[in-house]
């Protein structure tokens, strides 16, 4: 049971699979150090970091979208003009942030 709750417990911090299968192992030799642990942990700090940030990036351009709202015609639309041409974006998704629900 106590295995299950720590695959559980890493899981929802978003550790990848291959990071919890690494600290279970670890956690099957109490007397090694714990710096692989530590860096497994700051990896999934930096990966969480950077999906804050493009969210924040995201959360940016949508508010921009919809402050610029012309309440007109679709053909002025900055919402259309935004998803129609990328280049009127503000915004870059990065690779690798599919997870989010973004497409890059």
């Amino acid at each position: 049971m106590r295995r299950l709750t720590f695959i559980k417990h890493a899981r929802q911090l978003g550790f990848p699979v291959e990071a919890v299968r690494a600290l279970l192992a670890l956690s099957d030799e109490p007397e090694r150090p714990c710096d692989e642990a530590d860096t497994l942990a700051a990896d999934q700090l930096a990966a969480v970091d950077g999906k804050i940030a493009s969210l924040q990036a995201l959360q940016a351009e949508l508010r921009r979208m919809v402050e610029a709202a012309c309440h007109g015609k679709v053909s002025d639309c900055r919402v259309i003009d935004v998803l129609s041409d990328h280049a009127a974006c503000q915004h870059h998704i990065p690779e690798g942030h599919a997870q989010l629900g973004f497409q890059a």
